[in-house]
């Protein structure tokens, strides 16, 4: 079944005071107005679109703090264990290290030791070892099954491709009398920031039009209630502005110098913009990788393969996701499909239906290994007006995981390890100022603050987003 919209039905704002923004008392296309009679006027206005505003995604899974600098700083744990990717590089058993198991290039800064004893695997064979040489990013490796390590397992290869071949220290092993270790392993982490950014907004208006009296009751998020349509303009660019501190958060991304965006000096490093969460999980995360038209994680095999990310990362058991309707929908279906008894449709949802009480179609939750998931509806990707107008285009956005819970991180402004959300807004602000959400009047309108004859009204808030253990979070894409 299509389903085919009319045209026009959005009433989007706009900057201009236009004709059409105004009843013609005087045209007959009016509809009554152009004679004599009285129409019945429903002055109240229809709240057609229901709660427009997407903001509170943020809340739900953060918490804000104050800061007092410029560009918020923080330090993750690196992995525990000695994991990398190599290359053969001769038949003296000589292997090249390239890169740690997360991607990243290490070269001849590898933890493997002589006296290591290591497991060796790639798509032809696995084989157990010891590491007889380290020299730089080169090392040897002695078999225990043969002496040449090489020799007869497959992991001599030329042909298989660059960081093909495993390595994983396993222990390790020393004769009877054998002199101390000389090269000591010491903890990695990784260091993080973020910028804080600066969002401003602005609305007027005149001082003949605030004493203007309207035929239509106005109402909105912000609780206004009346017959001046100020108060409707007003605390729709409030409300908006509002949303538009979360919207920031989550798409924001930084920039180069060169890009054209605010610029920076810093030769092309990252310098302007701030890092919002889409990005964050895009460049430190994981994304599901879905095709176009094609809704992502709606069946077991992708949550499996999923679970097996988490295993690999911080395996953190409680899960929230937060998704557009059309996966929120998959999603009830790949479950209700698990129910045995469901094929006469009688037993769905919480699986205890009855004839007399109304069916219950979704679910808000399940398990599956180790894992809880907790599914939300997400009307930032469901909203027309917002990323929901954008999701049958090319790399749309289904959904959000976000681990629940705390993470431990070391500050680097306070000097100690803490326990903050894995989300967390950081606004600056000091005894004397804080720029969380700044609203200011001036004009000669109520405030009397300058010869202007209108009301000026001032939106300002400086915050950017920290996104603690990105490693744990996946895009749904």
């Amino acid at each position: 079944m299509a389903i085919t919209s009319a045209s026009g039905i959005d009433a989007a704002p706009r900057k201009q005071t236009l004709a059409s923004n105004y009843v013609d008392f005087t045209s007959a296309a009016t509809e009554g107005w152009a004679q004599q009679y009285l129409p019945d006027l429903m002055a109240k206005e229809a709240e057609v679109y229901g709660k427009r505003t997407i903001a509170g995604f943020l809340a739900q899974v953060g918490a804000e703090e104050a800061s007092a600098s410029d560009r918020v700083i923080w330090s993750e744990q690196g992995r525990l264990h000695l994991a990398y990717t190599m290359t053969y590089k001769d038949s003296n058993n000589v292997y090249t290290v390239i890169n740690d198991m997360d991607g990243n290039t290490v070269g001849a800064n590898h933890g493997v030791r002589v006296g290591d004893m290591v497991v060796m695997s790639n798509a032809s064979a696995t084989a157990k070892g010891y590491v007889s040489n380290v020299s730089g990013a080169d090392v040897t490796v002695l078999g225990y099954a043969d002496d040449h390590i090489v020799s007869a397992d497959g992991l001599n290869s030329t042909t298989v491709a660059a960081g093909d071949t495993r390595l994983l220290v396993i222990g390790s092993e020393f004769e009877k009398g054998s002199a101390a270790r000389t090269t000591a392993n010491a903890p990695q982490f990784k260091s993080h920031s973020n910028k804080h950014l600066i969002m401003r907004d602005y609305y007027e208006v005149s001082g003949s039009d605030a004493t203007a009296i309207g035929w239509v009751e106005v109402s909105g998020e912000e609780g206004q209630n009346g017959f001046l349509w100020y108060l409707k303009a007003e605390g729709d660019t409030r409300a908006r502005f509002s949303d538009y501190l979360e919207m920031t958060m989550l798409e924001a991304e930084t920039a180069h110098a060169d890009a054209g965006a605010i610029g920076g000096t810093d030769g092309g490093a990252l310098q302007d913009g701030t890092q919002g969460l889409f990005q964050a999980i895009t460049t430190r995360g994981h994304q599901t990788t879905g095709v176009t038209g094609v809704n992502a994680a709606t069946d077991l095999a992708e949550f499996d393969a999923m679970l097996a990310v988490f295993d690999q990362n911080g395996a953190i058991e409680e899960n929230m996701m937060f998704v557009d309707r059309g996966t929120s929908l998959a999603m009830d279906d790949m479950l209700a499909s698990m129910n045995s008894y469901g094929a006469g449709g009688t037993s769905y949802g919480v699986f205890d239906n009855s004839e007399d009480m109304a069916l219950n179609l979704g679910f808000s939750g399940f398990r599956r290994g180790s894992y809880d998931f907790y599914k939300s509806d997400f009307k930032y990707l469901n909203d027309k007006g917002t990323r929901g107008g954008l999701n049958d285009t090319v790399n749309a956005i289904r959904g959000v995981v976000v681990p629940a819970g705390v993470s431990s991180v070391y500050d680097e402004q306070l000097g100690k390890n803490m326990k903050r959300p894995f989300l967390h807004v950081r606004y600056r602000a000091s005894e004397m100022e804080s720029r969380k959400l700044k609203t200011w009047v001036t004009g000669s309108v109520g405030a009397l603050t300058s010869g202007v004859d209108s009301m000026q009204v001032h939106y300002l808030s400086e915050r950017c987003l920290v996104t603690q253990g990105a490693n744990n979070f996946m895009l749904m894409n």
